[in-house]
């Protein structure tokens, strides 16, 4: 039973997370950087950004980073999820 509830803590967390980065994405072409809802969102998805932007480097003036972190995020959810399927 607990089990399944953190399966289901882990998913939701990581849906949320790529959502947040899918809207961070969008907005970043409407709103300015100095909108308060900008702002907010650039504070919970740069700090996640922001080692990919080290190792990752632009090609052209297109970042890649958050498709790799969009990645991460589902590799990682899937390996826990998997995981805890086994203790289950």
């Amino acid at each position: 039973m607990i089990i399944l509830t953190l399966i289901q803590l882990v998913d939701f967390i990581a849906q949320a997370l790529v959502l947040l980065v899918i809207i961070s994405i969008v907005l970043s072409y409407f709103m300015s950087p100095y909108h308060q809802v900008r702002q907010t969102l650039d504070s919970v998805v740069q700090p996640l950004l922001a080692p990919i932007r080290r190792v990752v480097p632009l090609v052209g003036s297109l970042d890649f980073s958050p498709v790799v972190l969009i990645i991460l995020i589902q590799v990682l959810s899937f390996a826990i999820i998997n995981l805890l399927s086994i203790l289950r």
